[in-house]
Formats: structure tokens, sequence, C-alpha cells
């Protein structure tokens, strides 16, 4: 009996402490409820007070109807009533005398690469030093910057086994031309000896930007394999990129001890990006810097330039003469001729179509004139066509870092090709006047198609008005109309802004 009667007290003492555990847990719960009405009570009673930004504190909202009201006066009341909107974005007053060019140079190829130099340097205008890693003969009265030679980099380490050590001084440039002392400086631009800067149109990218502010502006290579290799966060230094005066000295501060946590890296831009990125500072992309890591032609880029200010080009010694039957500098000076009057728009493409022909023609303006026989869709037009091979011969198109198209589907739609002769600009008619004529020595398959073919034009003339603020407004492809000639051998277009409502149609 007593084994049985403590059984039955412990069942007792069981189920009592289960009647207060539900018990408490009623009430707990009761409790939450209560606070959670209670918080919410308060909040729709008295709702938080946020205050606005200190940009919109100024009667963003509707000022309250009271009595008091009526005794201010209307010049009061106009002043209470200003909306303070934020700070628009706006264009800074850069100029050329503000940019300081640090051009990283080689002794042994400074006969040949100096020629470069001549093509844009304006010694009345441009500011800069060519950093040499010894001395070089010059000649007087040479339009050429200031040459000094580099400090002395042996107390930095330097791993990389397929790289060279002189990717150490050419690191240091900026920070060596910020030592000069130079006044009036807002950006330091980095470049290669075989770099060809287009000045103009490099102070109007730089205008868009606060040059108080840590700036790091430049693009990445052509070659999606490069940029594997390095970084798509670096701008590659034979495109030039451009590095704000107070950016500049905070590089300075560091960039030696930066260097030295470094030994592997292969070259001098991989360096610079290495102690942005210490800095906290990414790479603002631009891209009318041009690394131009291919070979061969570059009709196919410059053909179908991306809608942006052309700033730089690179690597002259390994692509061919951008004007078939010149050499290389030769080229590029009749380049500068040609778009001398109106810079801005220099390699912009425009896109139309001669409907009654059916043809579909691009203008590189101050470069080369399309005609393909057929309609083309003007998004596979702006695609750049591979008349060029990439940085890794073995790699395929696929290794790009942008879409491009073959150079044609069809022989009867290979392009023909009209590159500019003479341009000037004339007074009467406030236009430009380029004639383009047709390269006799770039064969055509024969083709079958019955339709016009282009062979029977010698040249066309293009007509464009300058427009020296294209770049202030929103970024837009110039309309392009076609004109018949009188003359069978010759082609009128005109380029232009586009008129309201005027687009490009098939």
């Amino acid at each position: 009996m007593s084994s049985t009667a403590h059984h039955h007290r412990h069942q007792t003492g069981l189920l009592a402490a289960t009647s207060r555990l539900r018990s408490c847990l009623t009430w707990f719960f009761f409790l939450l409820l209560l606070l959670y009405v209670l918080y919410s009570s308060k909040l729709i009673l008295f709702p938080p007070s946020c205050p606005l930004p200190s940009n919109l504190q100024k009667s963003t909202l509707p000022l309250p109807l009271t009595n008091s009201s009526t005794n201010l006066s209307k010049e009061q009341q106009q002043q209470e009533e200003t909306i303070f909107l934020p700070v628009k974005s706006r264009r800074y007053d850069t100029e050329t005398k503000h940019i300081v060019f640090c051009i990283a140079a080689s002794s042994a190829l400074w006969d040949k690469r100096k020629e470069y130099l001549k093509l844009w340097w304006k010694p009345k205008e441009t500011r800069g030093v060519v950093w040499l890693d010894k001395k070089v003969r010059t000649r007087r009265n040479e339009k050429l910057p200031e040459i000094r030679i580099s400090e002395s980099t042996a107390k930095f380490k330097y791993t990389n086994g397929q790289g060279d050590r002189s990717a150490l001084r050419i690191s240091r440039a900026v920070s060596e031309t910020l030592r000069l002392g130079m006044k009036d400086v807002r950006w330091f631009v980095m470049g290669d000896d075989d770099t060809l800067f287009m000045v103009e149109n490099l102070v109007r990218v730089l205008s868009k930007y606060d040059h108080n502010q840590l700036y790091y502006v430049g693009s990445s290579s052509e070659s999606h394999i490069q940029n594997i290799f390095f970084s798509y966060a670096m701008a590659f230094g034979g495109g030039g990129f451009a590095i704000s005066y107070p950016l500049a000295k905070e590089l300075e501060k560091m960039q030696d001890r930066c260097i030295q946590r470094y030994p592997g890296l292969y070259g001098s831009d991989d360096r610079m990006q290495a102690c942005m990125a210490e800095l906290g500072v990414p790479l603002t992309k631009e891209p009318g810097f041009h690394q131009y890591d291919v070979y061969g032609n570059l009709l196919g880029l410059l053909g179908a330039h991306p809608i942006t200010p052309m700033v730089s080009l690179h690597h002259l010694d390994v692509v061919d003469p951008i004007f078939p039957q010149m050499k290389q500098v030769q080229a590029l000076r009749h380049l500068f001729e040609s778009t001398k009057d109106d810079s801005a728009s220099m390699m912009q493409q425009s896109i139309c179509f001669d409907r009654s022909r059916q043809w579909s023609i691009t203008v590189s303006w101050g470069y080369v004139v399309q005609i393909i026989r057929g309609v083309m869709s003007p998004r596979e037009l702006e695609m750049p066509t591979r008349t060029f091979l990439n940085w890794y011969k073995r790699a395929d198109f696929t290794a790009y870092s942008f879409n491009t198209r073959p150079v044609t589907r069809h022989p009867c739609q290979k392009p023909f090709l009209f590159y500019v002769k003479s341009s000037q600009y004339n007074q009467g008619r406030k236009q430009i006047i380029g004639v383009y004529a047709r390269d006799r020595k770039d064969p055509h398959p024969y083709c079958r198609w019955q339709m016009d073919s282009p062979e029977k034009i010698d040249s066309i003339v293009v007509l464009k008005r300058p427009d020296t603020q294209r770049w202030n407004k929103a970024p837009r492809r110039d309309c392009c109309r076609v004109q018949q000639s009188s003359k069978s051998s010759q082609m009128y277009i005109w380029v232009g802004n586009c008129r309201e409502g005027e687009v490009s149609e098939l």
C-alpha cells in the first residue's frame, strides 16, 4: 500500500506542476500581446519625427495655413517657400594647362617613339615630363616635353620571372612628377611613349569630374584574357590613365611601402592599381582610353568607335597604319589634320541607309565611310568587325572583352571602303566638307546579287557642322542622311544632330 500511495502522490505532483507551467505561459503570452498593442498604438498616435536631409530641410513640405503666415511679407514668404534640391552634376572648368603628363619611355626605343610624341605635344600649351632610364641624345628646338631620368629602384624587390624591373621606375613616375612642385595642377595623366593622346578630348573627359576628389580614371584592355591575368579593376597604362591631384598626394605618401608589398606583380599599371586598392579608390572607367591589345588592322575598332570621346591610341608599333599606303606616323598626322575642325567628333560613328539601292552605310567621322550591300540592322553595324587579331594569337574571337562580328557573312557584303582624303571648314556654309576616296587596292569577290554596286562610286562628300558642345549633352549617335549626286561616281552624306523625333529606321 505504501508503494501505491507514493506513486499516486508523484502523479499528483506532476499534474500540479504542469498546470502551473501552462498558467505561466498563458500569462507570458498575454503580457507580450499587451506590450505589442501599447507599442503599436504609440506609433499610430505619436509618429516618429525623422529629420529631412540637410539639402531638403527648407519648405519641401507645404507650409501650415495659420494666421501668422498672413503677417509675413511677400519676400519673406517667397524665401520660406524656396525648395532646395540636390546640386545637379556640372562640368568643371578644366583646361589643358591644368593637366601634367607623365610619359614612361625607354632609351632603347626613344629615337622611334619620340615621333609619336611630336604628333600631339604642344610645347606652349601642354605640360609634362618624359621619364627615361638613362640619358639620350637630344636636339635643339625639338617639340618634345622635358626629359628626366628616373630615380634608382635598386632598393625594391622584383620577383616576377616574365617581367622587367623597369616596371618599378615607371610605376613611380606620377610620384616623381608630383615632387617637382608644379603649380596649378589638377590632373596627372600617365602614358607610354607609344601612346597617342587627343588632348582636347582628354580635357573634355576630365572636365566631368571634380578634381578636388580622389579619382583614378582609365579603361581596361580589349583582351578578355589580359583583363583576367591582370584585373578588370585596373587602368592599363598604355592606354593612359588620369589621377587627380589629391589622389596623387596620397599615393606619393605611401607608394614606396606599397611597392615593397607586391614584388611579384608584372608591370607598372598593376602596381598602381594595387596601391589604389589600398587607398580604397576604385577605377572610374572611361572607354575613350584605348589600350589596343590587338594585332593587325584597327579598321573594325575605329570604324565602330563607341559613343564617347576618343582620348588615346596605343601599341602603334604593333598595329597596321590606320590609313592604307601610308606609314604609321604619316597616317596619324593625316588623322589629326582631317579632324582638327571638330576633334570632339573624331571617329564617332553614324549609320544611315540608301533605301533606293538597299545599302547600309556607316561613317566614322574623319576616318572612313563603309558601304555594304544589303540592309543590316544598326545593332549589328555598331559592333566592330574582326579585322584585327587577339593579343594571344591562339585565342579566338570569344577572348575579346566586347562584342564583335565577322567582316562579312556573305561575299557580296564585304564593305567598300572610302578613306578621308581631305577636309576643310567652309565659312560660308558653316560646315566641314570632307572628301572620302575609295581604296581601289582593296579587292572584292565576285557577287551574283542583282542590285546596284558601290564599285561605281569613286568618292563621297561628307558635310558636317562642328559641334564643340557635343559631350556636354547626353551621348547619342549622330544622324546620317544620303543625298544622291547627279554624278554617278560621287555621293553626298550629311552628318549632324538628330532632329526632334528623328530615328534611324530601316
